[in-house]
Order: structure tokens, then sequence, then C-alpha cells
């Protein structure tokens, strides 16, 4: 897995543990709703096993914003995509750019389609998949055809 340089501000690092970076963005509880639906905030355990999962399921990756590391994506082997930025990076069009480096990653890997699943009362992220082409196929799931 190489670095992905998406344009001159973003580009997608092979992910590394970095707990100094990543557990705040999971600690946050609005963020937490946002992507698992829970109230409490992710600690070291939780943390590590879900990067774990990811990178044993596929890619998984830094999103690095003018330097930064400001949130994560990752693609699995399954067709699932996920991105998380942190609240103070949002409505840059961040999540929206890796999305669609995603979906040149996984075309390059030959799949036909990509899925988000995305809970129905998160608007913004429903807002940022359908403006990067994905379509609702179910309550709470969202596709993109390759």
């Amino acid at each position: 897995m190489e670095e992905r340089r998406i344009d001159n501000e973003i580009r997608l690092i092979p992910y590394y543990r970095n707990d100094e970076a990543s557990l705040p963005w999971y600690q946050d509880p609005d963020i937490c709703r946002q992507i698992d639906n829970r109230t409490e905030p992710y600690d070291l355990r939780l943390l590590h096993g879900m990067y774990d999962y990811l990178c044993s399921h596929g890619e998984c990756y830094y999103i690095e914003y003018k330097g930064k590391l400001v949130g994560d994506v990752s693609l699995r082997d399954s067709s699932e995509i996920a991105v998380v930025v942190c609240k103070e990076y949002q409505n840059r069009h961040i999540g929206r750019r890796c999305v669609r480096e995603m979906l040149k990653l996984a075309a390059e890997k030959g799949m036909d389609h990509v899925l988000a699943n995305i809970y129905s009362f998160n608007k913004q992220s429903q807002r940022m998949f359908e403006a990067a082409g994905f379509y609702k196929i179910s309550e709470e799931w969202y596709q993109y055809d390759l």
C-alpha cells in the first residue's frame, strides 16, 4: 500500500498506529454518533480493534490536509467505504475528495461497485456521498457503480 496524493492539499497516508492524532477524533461524541451511532467515546482498545480490522480487511489511510492529519478513510475488500474527518475540518470537501480517490482505488482493484453505510439521521454524510455520485439502495445503504 502506497501513499496517494489527491491534490496539493490532501494526501492519503497508509495507516500506522498514531493514537495521538486519531484518538481525539473518536472521542468526539458527535463523530461517534455519525459513524457508529454510539454516545460513548472510543478508548484505545476499541480504536486499535477498529483499525486492526480495517487494515486486515482492506486498505486504510490517514487523511493529511495541508500537513495535518485530520481523519481517515478506508476501502474494505467487501467494497464498503468509510470516511471520518474531524469536526474542525468538516465542510471543506475533504471527505468528498477522499471518497473520489477511494473510487479510483476500487476501480484499480476491479470492484464493480462501492457501498457506504450511512445512518438515516446523518444528513451531512448522505449529502456528501450523493454529491460524489452515490445513490440510495436501502434505508442506510448507498452505492456507487463503477
